[in-house]
């Protein structure tokens, strides 16, 4: 059996830089959301296709080219692959500043979504091996504050940017350190070797091969569909929360970024860490706590959310001169339980699949994810918003995501039904045991 990984001031310093290289990465994903309004004023573009630019052209591009970058993670090592990420992401976000029509907008967003699909996976496998599994949940609590803390400075200050300077400056000046941070990982940090037993050493698997292992393990399909799920509720609330706070509660474009970045994004660090150690203390007790938790969080984040979307508006507290609509408490309770799948279920993997899969795996999840949650989610509101316009006007939007709420039931029955499957694998085929042919077993 492999020993577990040593802990040293390295361990968390590599930890510390691939968490905020993945803040950026959120950063630079979330910040279209809060200037989706002078997008559509500058090139006359209805909701539907600010749909397509934040959600399907993203999604399809990311899918593509996520799976063979992260094979390529786990054959060459993911340090280097997670640094030319960064850096790509980057640079394209600050392209898009420059962007002299909606085309070209969206060719740019393509070009971030290609430059992101090499972040993510490779930098959760990485976190997974940095860590003994005592302290895993914990580890990816701390990795997994990226989309909380991208949404209080893509939110916050890309709206205050926006604000002052103009749409196109808050693309460039939010872009920028993205390419130095790539650069400090490059030098600084040292990737962990995966502690994997003689028997577990990588073959020259095929990648149908080892797709195929992948999605035969029992209840990896399901947590698959519980995430992509979730994703498309986050995605769609994400993407359209600040137009909504403009729309139905007349705050300008600073307030909402205020409130969902400062706000929303604070209360999800909260939540994220809060959820890494209830699911590392009750995963030592029983295993299935590591989806019990998500489900936990997922059910409680259910009511949260359709109150903020259906409160009347109008009704306000007041924060020393801002006037905060009652509705976003409600949002308050929906940003603290709606990131507790995030955590248990990237964690999960790393009980399911050995070293030499793990980034692959991660990678099919993001896919998943992506395809359907950032894909269906912002393009399945606008929609909505478009066809409930001409009988609802200004409120459309608060219908459409309110619907998009009510797909969270999926993810819960989903991870209900893949809890006990999980579980079963876990105790019976424990990673470190598995041999390359005996990767998955059937359900």
């Amino acid at each position: 059996m492999p020993s577990e990984p040593t802990v040293t001031w390295r361990t968390h310093y590599a930890l510390g830089m691939l968490a905020i290289i993945y803040v950026f990465n959120f950063v630079d994903r979330l910040l279209v959301s809060i200037l989706i309004e002078p997008i559509k004023l500058e090139f006359g573009v209805s909701d539907t296709l600010i749909g397509l630019l934040s959600g399907v052209a993203f999604a399809i591009f990311y899918t593509v080219f996520g799976i063979p970058i992260g094979r390529l993670s786990d054959r060459i090592g993911r340090k280097p692959v997670v640094a030319a990420a960064c850096v790509a992401w980057s640079v394209m976000t600050m392209l898009c500043g420059v962007a002299t029509s909606f085309a070209m907008l969206l060719l740019f967003r393509i070009g971030v979504a290609i430059g992101e699909a090499g972040g993510s996976a490779p930098s959760v496998a990485m976190v997974s091996q940095l860590y003994p599994a005592r302290l895993r949940s914990r580890a990816l609590s701390v990795f997994m504050m990226g989309p909380a803390i991208g949404a209080v400075a893509g939110l916050g200050l890309g709206g205050w940017i926006a604000e002052l300077y103009g749409w196109r400056w808050a693309f460039i000046l939010i872009g920028a350190p993205g390419v130095a941070l790539g650069v400090l990982l490059a030098l600084t940090v040292r990737e962990p070797k995966a502690p994997v037993a003689p028997a577990a050493q990588a073959p020259d698997e095929s990648l149908a091969d080892t797709l195929n292992q992948l999605l035969r393990t029992p209840g990896f399909g399901l947590i698959m569909l519980a995430a992509s799920v979730a994703t498309v509720t986050g995605m769609a609330v994400g993407t359209w929360n600040p137009s909504f706070l403009i729309r139905s509660h007349s705050l300008s474009l600073q307030e909402a970024g205020f409130l969902m970045g400062v706000g929303g994004g604070l209360v999800s660090v909260l939540g994220t860490l809060t959820c890494g150690v209830v699911t590392d203390r009750l995963n030592s007790r029983d295993s299935g706590w590591q989806l019990g938790t998500a489900l936990l969080g997922t059910i409680l984040s259910i009511p949260f959310g359709l109150l903020f979307f259906l409160w009347p508006s109008g009704l306000a507290v007041h924060i020393g001169s801002m006037a905060v609509p009652q509705a976003f408490l409600f949002y308050a309770g929906f940003a603290f339980f709606g990131v507790w799948w995030t955590v248990p279920i990237f964690g999960s993997l790393s009980h399911l699949f050995p070293a030499r899969q793990l980034a692959q795996a991660t990678a099919l999840l993001f896919m998943g994810n992506t395809l359907l949650g950032v894909g269906l989610g912002p393009l399945l509101v606008g929609l909505l918003s478009d066809y409930f316009s001409p009988s609802l006007g200004g409120e459309a939007l608060r219908y459409a995501l309110a619907i998009c709420i009510g797909l969270l039931a999926v993810s819960c029955v989903s991870l209900s039904v893949a809890i006990p499957r999980y579980r079963h694998q876990v105790k019976n085929y424990p990673v470190q045991a598995l041999a390359p042919a005996a990767a998955a077993q059937p359900a």
